[in-house]
């Protein structure tokens, strides 16, 4: 006869995760959305760029807006 305390080698159930596991996955899943979000904005945006939209502008300073004197 076997022991119920012998190690069952072969395919285990996974334990179910807890409230803790599941919010820490869902503030992961947020972070990494976020930081794909931010990442496809900046290739989209350095794709649509051309360098000669740059030169036809006149260059602004964070003075730009108020009258030279």
């Amino acid at each position: 006869m076997r022991s119920s305390f012998a190690t069952h080698r072969g395919l285990t159930l996974m334990k179910t995760p807890n409230l803790r596991e599941q919010a820490d996955r869902r503030r992961l899943l947020v972070a990494c959305a976020m930081v794909g979000l931010a990442l496809a904005s900046g290739v989209i945006g350095a794709v649509t760029h051309t360098p000669s939209e740059l030169s036809a502008k006149p260059s602004t300073g964070p003075f730009s807006y108020f009258p030279a004197e």
